[in-house]
């Protein structure tokens, strides 16, 4: 960090320059600048200044960057003062100084002149400007554009002084941004702010890849101990003294307990006192006998090297002895690692625990925290159910998902036209790769760790296969291959004697009594569709001489003269799926003949069930649904039969009806089919699955190619912001950090379980826009 004191002279000058009348090249510019996208600008401390705003800005703006295409531009004017400033990134352009009443003046001019701003947010501490709160209340009321305000703190019981200047900033503020219920409560109780006026956005918290604790602490060197952490800028209000004195009780219950203190002091504090605090701190600690249990952490640690302390961390501890810190963002952090917490009552506490993620101790009192974490160390199952809690708490408050809460109030309040486009991730296969073994792919895992127990499924090593195989036909990418032959193997060996295949495989390699108990033709049906897929782009594959292609062939031909009997609509359209692609390399009468075969019964269904207000081959919707008029079309394109054709886009169009709500899809709840007669429940009811997102994009990319007028694009693009968060809950399914896709969006909460079929399902929809670019270009593995 640089820190250069300016004389007066020097500032006077650079605001002369500042202020100075635009060039007519840069007028060009300005005028050029008119179409552009509209512009967000953001008033906020920033990196490389140190403090927990900059933080949040810096976070908030990544988060925003990478949510979102083109919707909109953040642009960020960092706040300095008289005594400092610093070396900023080269997209910073200006930056505003907060003790010059010029240099306010001066950016609302920017901003005033900027044709394409249509929003300025205020990252608001009271601190940030008090060196000339004047001048800040005089930028406000210059300022022609939409103000939003984030106020991370709000202090109840304030005196008219404090009151009034809260009310001042609300008159002008289109919207004011609080972290938590109980400060927008303080905000309507104490100040008279109208509750249309707050918007209630938790702070953001990382979504972070969950490593194993044994391997971080043999890392960081603290095997065999049990760890006690808390971070942040360290300064009295931390009060870290009142865990000092619970840590001989705790030692004396747990000899192998660690205290870690991570972080360095904070800038402002060591600027006019030193390691005062610190020091303070090692005095107790070799007055109290805590030398060998109390470690300082003495940087700014880095995000990654954070993380992994905290999720190292057995409990995390905030004894902050503030009653009116509102919210904290190492609180936050912790809550994202997993931590149980043990907390003094602030109000960001009071709100989050109350899932029982932690648990509260009264300010200062180092008798009831020490009996609290003792009795947490002794139950390891409570510490379990903490993390899992928290875990569940903090994915709400990912910053994806503060992204997309921020994004649609820009897009509400903005004087500018904003339409919010979200960017789709790059692909990530890591999530697949990491839940397969030798044997194949593993069913369900607990967040995002593979659950062995679980055992395997044919279906999901049969979507699995699909997956790989046409990621290995648009990029070409040579490591696919193991996982090609894997999953391939998989089915192999779940085909039976009698041409039908099992699907239910224990973690011992056997199969299981499901395997009886549940109908398996869409299990079978799905087989087929993978090996007819597989088999369809096997010019590509060259592996082992063909013989992995010869046995597909084989055993596809076989099960196919076994499944002929099938009735169910969705196993006859998996299987009409693959004979659409095994016969795309093919000229085979045989596989016409039974092509006409399965679609002739699905029309049949389809008469029978349909009626002039439902146009569906069953009397209800169900699962998978997108499928049957997808397999139905491309029996058409096998066959050349044009009734197929038409009621295959008949049904679609139908089901589409039902499950697009305006511009969003809302598909049919697991929780109740939707019956002949019967309209969606007005009320979200939760039990939505991303399988029957995937499904209806692949029909939607399909019957684009069919018919390219009909808007089935734009309906892809709406259906796959589903996983990006434009669902009911405004929570994305996604997770960019692991490569794993949520198993569920419930009624209050997402399933944040990443087991085989949610991942894959993403997988697959999100690879259906990436079919143009199916030219193979071979890549060393």
């Amino acid at each position: 960090m640089d820190h250069t004191t300016l004389d007066s002279s020097k500032k006077r000058q650079q605001t002369r320059l500042l202020l100075a009348p635009k060039t007519a090249t840069e007028n060009k510019v300005k005028s050029a600048l008119k179409n552009e996208t509209t512009e967000v600008v953001m008033l906020t401390s920033y990196p490389p200044r140190e403090c927990g705003i900059a933080t949040f800005s810096s976070d908030l703006e990544k988060a925003l960057t990478d949510k979102f295409n083109g919707s909109f531009k953040l642009s960020i004017i960092p706040l300095e003062s008289d005594t400092d400033y610093h070396n900023y990134e080269n997209h910073i352009e200006h930056t505003l100084n907060t003790d010059g009443q010029l240099d306010y003046l001066r950016i609302s001019n920017e901003i005033n002149r900027n044709p394409n701003c249509g929003l300025v947010l205020v990252q608001h501490e009271f601190g940030l400007f008090s060196g000339n709160e004047i001048a800040f209340f005089e930028f406000l009321e210059f300022l022609d554009r939409p103000i939003v305000f984030t106020f991370h703190t709000v202090l109840p019981s304030p005196d008219k002084t404090l009151r009034k200047k809260v009310n001042r900033m609300a008159t002008k503020a289109k919207s004011i941004i609080v972290m938590t219920k109980r400060s927008s409560e303080i905000l309507q109780r104490d100040y008279g702010v109208d509750q249309n006026l707050i918007t209630v956005i938790p702070h953001g918290t990382h979504l972070i890849p969950y490593a194993d604790k044994f391997e971080l602490k043999e890392k960081y060197e603290l095997e065999g101990h049990k760890v006690l952490s808390t971070f942040g800028l360290l300064g009295p209000g931390k009060n870290i003294e009142t865990t000092l004195r619970a840590l001989p009780k705790i030692i004396e219950a747990h000899p192998e307990m660690v205290f870690l203190i991570i972080g360095k002091t904070h800038p402002t504090l060591a600027k006019d006192k030193g390691e005062d605090y610190r020091e303070f701190l090692k005095y107790q600690i070799r007055k109290l006998g805590l030398t060998d249990h109390v470690r300082f952490v003495n940087k700014f640690v880095p995000l990654p090297e954070l993380l992994e302390y905290l999720q190292l961390t057995d409990i995390y501890l905030f004894t902050s002895k503030d009653p009116n810190q509102a919210v904290s963002g190492t609180f936050s952090y912790a809550l994202s690692c997993g931590c149980p917490i043990v907390s003094t009552p602030i109000p960001h506490a009071l709100e989050v625990l109350q899932n029982e993620a932690g648990t509260i101790f009264d300010f200062e009192d180092d008798d009831q925290l020490a009996a609290i974490v003792i009795d947490l160390l002794d139950d390891e199952t409570i510490q379990e159910k903490m993390c899992l809690n928290g875990l569940h708490h903090s994915a709400e408050s990912a910053w994806e998902n503060a992204a997309i809460a921020h994004a649609k109030l820009f897009e509400k309040v903005a004087s500018k036209e904003m339409t919010l486009r979200f960017k789709k991730p790059p692909l990530k296969l890591d999530h697949l790769k990491n839940m397969t073994t030798e044997t194949g792919i593993i069913q369900f895992s607990k967040i995002n760790q593979p659950d062995i127990g679980s055992g395997y499924t044919l279906d999901d090593n049969a979507r699995a296969l699909i997956a790989v195989c046409h990621h290995y036909k648009i990029t070409g990418d040579r490591s696919d291959l193991v996982y090609i032959q894997r999953y391939f193997t998989f089915i192999k060996n779940c085909f039976r004697p009698e041409a039908t295949f099992l699907n239910y495989v224990d973690e011992q390699h056997c199969f299981t009594d499901q395997n009886s108990e549940v109908n398996l033709e869409d299990a079978n049906g799905r087989a087929l569709w993978a090996l007819g897929y597989m088999i369809s782009i096997g010019g590509t594959l060259s592996m082992h001489n063909d013989v992995i292609l010869r046995n597909a062939e084989c055993i596809f031909l076989q099960g196919l003269l076994a499944m002929q009997r099938y009735k169910s609509p969705r196993a006859m359209a998996f299987i009409l799926k693959g004979l659409y692609y095994f016969n795309q390399n093919r000229a085979n009468t045989g596989i016409i003949t039974t092509a006409e075969l399965f679609a002739d019964r699905m029309v049949r269904q389809f008469n029978e069930a349909s009626a002039s207000d439902w146009k569906w081959f069953e009397p209800y919707l169900t699962y998978g649904n997108s499928v049957l008029p997808e397999g139905l079309l491309l029996a058409y394109k096998i066959t050349g039969e044009k009734l197929y054709k038409s009621i295959a886009k008949n049904a679609f169009d139908f089901l589409l009806s039902k499950i697009y709500k305006g511009d969003s899809i809302r598909i049919i709840s697991n929780r109740e089919w939707l019956h002949r007669g019967q309209e969606l429940p007005s009320e979200f009811q939760g039990g939505e699955q991303p399988i029957d997102v995937a499904y209806t994009i692949l029909a939607l990319a399909k019957f684009h190619d069919f018919f390219p007028n009909e808007g089935y694009d734009d309906k892809m693009e709406e259906a796959f912001n589903w996983f990006m968060g434009d669902n009911a809950l405004r929570q994305t399914i996604y997770n960019p950090c692991t490569g794993g896709c949520y198993d569920g969006l419930e009624k209050h909460n997402v399933n944040l379980n990443q087991g085989a079929e949610s991942t894959i399902s993403y997988l697959l929809a999100r690879m259906a826009f990436e079919k143009n670019l199916s030219i193979i270009q071979t890549k060393d593995s």
